[in-house]
């Protein structure tokens, strides 16, 4: 027994001279403990430290051509995320459109190697060269020691970052020259007020008029947000003939320039045609097609013409105007104003409020919604090629039904509406406003069901006659002759002190409304607007 202890002593002693290299630990332990020792020997030691210029060669030049060759998941395994690499180098090839790629790296910087990129994009019949350069960095993994590329978005393209991927398609709406009726180029720099108009109508008839979309790479962000990368054609614009017209455009930009906040709207009675839109605040919301504010008594057109139509009144009958009159609640006029010997054509002239609440009574529920509607066109679906609001006349009753007949209440119009309103009054028959030609894109226009009775036709246009005439719109309609009506609002709003101005009028085949938030009076204020684009016309 002794004589073996010393040979295994002798056999330990031997083992630990020629270990060299190897812990003693670990051979005493492969000694005593054979089963631990062959577990522990399969185990290869991980790699620390910054990675060798030949792992950083090696693994750059490995990455790259397995990228080129087309194959992102053996590109993606030499990577330290595989799961982002794969979806990136995937992308590349289906939603970038990259056809072939040519990858060549450069010299070395430690860790860091740049290289070249050559991408050959091909979207449909379009076919473009994309060069750029990139870079990217070896790192070691953490967990298993192997140089890896580090990766990053950057790595793709370097303008690309996170949560970013890269997509080739038909880039935004094709370009357009937008022109008036005449053929006068349209550009924002000279119709301010267009700033709104034009990017939309180039979203919606860019294509429709004849235009093609460029083709591009885009950085796409999780938002949808975009940022263009390669243009691989730049497209083909389309010329679009709108119904506006250069001058009158022109007139009305200089008109709202008069005041802080107005906007105005100019249409053609007889066929609808849009003319001019203009805004004092230049922002792509647009209040002259968009604004849902009550019009006041521009409303009582509407409200005249259900009185006539249905036999409440007439233009020379007896309609006395008090200063104050209760309808569910008290109401009044401006500046609290009588005349107990109106006619009611003095009480439209005049815009004597209490005058047409006192006829409320005889009037169902409803009736002032189904007049706007059925004659008017006020509330039905335009589609006027651009966003624009129908105007808003919902049912009510007491206080609130009196307050509708004077543009107050839950009324809501725009400019736009109102201008139509003194249209529709000037030919008799309700024409849906446009901006763009409905056969350009086949849309339907809305139409009334009726017109208004000839009689009643003629009463109104002599009721708005009498109003530019003698009655409050005639300061702002002086020196305007030949076939000429107006009607002029001012709507109280809550919280405001001072109420909003209306004016709508129309002289010969040009009809226009204007509001000036705040502006009180509306023939002081929104009248001059009118009456300028009026003149212009």
């Amino acid at each position: 027994m002794r004589k073996g202890a010393k040979i295994a002593i002798g056999v330990v002693a031997a083992a630990l001279a020629g270990a060299a290299g190897m812990g003693a630990y670990n051979v005493v332990d492969a000694v005593t403990n054979p089963t631990s020792a062959g577990s522990r020997a399969e185990a290869a030691p991980v790699r620390t430290g910054p990675p060798s210029a030949d792992e950083v060669d090696t693994t750059a030049r490995d990455f790259l051509a397995a990228w080129e060759r087309g194959d992102a998941g053996a590109a993606a395994q030499l990577t330290d995320n595989v799961e982002a690499a794969t979806t990136a180098l995937t992308g590349y090839r289906e939603s970038a459109h990259v056809e072939k790629v040519s990858l060549r790296p450069g010299p070395a910087a430690g860790s860091k190697v740049p290289f070249s990129v050559t991408a050959e994009i091909s979207y449909g019949d379009q076919r473009s060269t994309w060069t750029y350069d990139s870079a990217l960095e070896v790192t070691r993994g953490r967990s298993s020691g192997k140089a890896l590329v580090d990766w990053q978005p950057a790595v793709v393209h370097p303008q690309l970052g996170r949560g970013e991927t890269l997509r080739t398609d038909a880039g935004a709406a094709p370009q357009i020259t937008a022109v008036d009726r005449g053929g006068q180029v349209l550009d924002v720099k000279d119709y301010p007020s267009l700033v709104g108009v034009l990017p939309e109508l180039r979203r919606r008839y860019g294509a429709k008029a004849g235009g093609q979309s460029g083709v591009e790479v885009r950085a796409v962000g999780a938002g949808n947000e975009s940022k263009t990368l390669h243009v691989v054609s730049e497209g083909k614009p389309a010329q679009l003939r709108t119904t506006l017209d250069a001058g009158l455009q022109k007139a009305a930009e200089a008109a709202v320039d008069r005041k802080a906040d107005a906007s105005l709207v100019a249409v053609k009675p007889s066929t609808g045609e849009i003319l001019a839109v203009a805004n004092s605040k230049k922002t792509e919301f647009n209040p002259a097609l968009m604004g849902q504010t009550a019009p006041g008594s521009t409303m009582k057109v509407v409200t005249a013409a259900m009185l006539l139509e249905q036999g409440k009144t007439t233009p020379g009958q007896k309609l006395p105007c008090p200063k104050f009159l209760t309808y569910g609640k008290q109401f009044h006029n401006q500046e609290k104003a009588e005349n107990p010997d109106a006619t009611f054509a003095q009480d439209f002239a005049a815009s004597c409020n209490t005058a047409f609440i006192s006829l409320a009574g005889s009037i169902a529920d409803g009736a002032l919604g189904a007049e706007a509607r059925d004659v008017f066109g006020l509330g039905l679906e335009w589609k006027t090629g651009i966003a624009s609001f129908d105007g808003r006349v919902p049912v009510e009753q007491g206080a609130g039904k009196a307050a509708a007949m004077i543009g107050q209440g839950q009324v809501q119009m725009s400019p736009l509406n109102m201008a139509s309103v003194s249209a529709t009054v000037r030919t008799g028959t309700f024409h849906q406003p446009y901006i763009v030609d409905p056969s350009l894109d086949g849309r339907t226009l809305a139409k009334a069901p009726r017109s208004l009775p000839g009689t009643v036709a003629e009463q109104l246009r002599g009721l708005m006659r009498l109003t530019a005439t003698s009655g409050t719109g005639a300061t702002a309609m002086a020196g305007l002759g030949g076939d000429i009506g107006a009607k002029t609002g001012s709507a109280e709003v809550d919280g405001q002190q001072v109420s909003n101005g209306w004016f709508t009028a129309y002289k010969g085949d040009v009809a226009a409304a204007a509001v000036v938030p705040q502006g009180g009076h509306g023939g002081d204020s929104a009248g001059p607007l009118v009456a300028a684009v009026l003149r212009a016309g």
